[in-house]
């Protein structure tokens, strides 16, 4: 399913779709997109913290799609960073 979403936001992003969030998101640019990774990994540490596993995993999947939305902004492949762990293990 991860491969699925980084490929569904790369191609919203070469087919813009109207009222598409994630169009949404890549129009408003990095700032935009940095400011919700930084909020869903906040997110992310308070639910681990007080709000139990559900909200821990609800909250993880909103990280990792802001992230794969800076990603594909940034144009890093998932490649890249499964190469980067790759070297990292290594």
């Amino acid at each position: 399913m991860l491969r699925k979403l980084y490929s569904i936001i790369t191609d919203r992003k070469a087919n813009p779709k109207d009222g598409s969030y994630t169009n949404k998101l890549l129009e408003g640019g990095y700032p935009k997109i940095a400011q919700k990774v930084g909020e869903e990994a906040v997110e992310v540490v308070i639910a681990a913290g007080v709000e139990g596993r559900r909200r821990v995993i609800e909250e993880s999947a909103d990280l990792l799609y802001h992230l794969f939305v800076l990603l594909v902004d940034l144009e890093i492949s998932l490649e890249e960073v499964e190469k980067e762990l790759g070297d990292r293990h290594n």
